[in-house]
């Protein structure tokens, strides 16, 4: 890994069809990108970066030419870019890794940053509190299912996704607003973090997407909790430079 920061963004829910400007929105995320990569020696995108991604064998969604370019560039001068597949963009198949040079990671991780311990995730399927989740994740993330899902033409397979995407994000924004902090007895990845601790007293941060809500807490006097908030709307970012962690805003 280069010498440099690493940063942390997760669900910034590209082309979602629940906003009209989407176009605006990879715009502001690519101008992100751009303003740090003289900075970071790594980038980890925590998941739901796309509303809705589904790779056929010879056919990828279209549009998002700024973003996927700007992958390219940062891999290609040397930054690591780690994709960690969310809820909504969980069917990559090869297209990233090949194309654009992510490391793609499809499930949680323990790894090692800068010498200090990190638990990554999305934060799907952690607890989550939703019966109809609990459900429906392992018949989204089933291979016959996935099979199933690509025998449909292009057009209703995508526009199929993209509506259930919509749905989805409507439904858990009330008013058009983000959800609020629950509380840490009652935020599921909170509590996740604390009994994974019992087993792993050693990780020192839990990095966190999903909930849409920006969240920095203490767990213990060596380990926070962090919970990313969202790129889509808040524009928030989490910047480590080996020795201090801060959460951000790009505005």
């Amino acid at each position: 890994m280069n010498s440099g920061n690493v940063y942390f963004i997760s669900d910034a829910h590209l082309g979602s069809w629940a906003f009209d400007d989407a176009l605006e929105r990879e715009r502001h995320l690519v101008r992100f990108l751009d303003s740090i990569k003289d900075k970071a020696s790594a980038i980890y995108m925590m998941g739901d970066m796309f509303d809705f991604w589904y790779e056929f064998k010879y056919v990828v969604p279209k549009g998002y030419t700024r973003f996927l370019g700007k992958l390219s560039e940062l891999t290609d001068s040397g930054i690591e870019v780690h994709f960690f597949t969310g809820n909504h963009d969980m069917w990559m198949f090869g297209y990233l890794e090949k194309e654009c040079g992510v490391i793609l990671h499809g499930e949680p991780e323990c790894c090692s940053i800068m010498g200090h311990r990190f638990y990554l995730a999305h934060g799907d399927g952690l607890g989550d509190p939703g019966l109809f989740f609990r459900i429906t994740r392992p018949v989204f993330r089933n291979r016959f299912c996935q099979f199933l899902f690509s025998l449909l033409p292009t057009r209703w397979s995508m526009y199929l996704g993209q509506a259930w995407a919509r749905h989805s994000m409507l439904e858990h924004r009330k008013d058009g607003k983000n959800p609020q902090y629950m509380g840490e007895d009652n935020e599921f990845q909170i509590q996740f973090a604390k009994q994974y601790l019992k087993t792993d007293p050693g990780v020192e941060y839990f990095m966190f997407g999903h909930r849409h809500i920006e969240l920095d807490l203490m767990l213990t006097r060596n380990c926070r909790a962090m919970i990313l908030g969202d790129f889509m709307q808040l524009g928030t970012y989490a910047c480590f430079d080996g020795n201090s962690m801060l959460m951000e805003n790009f505005e």
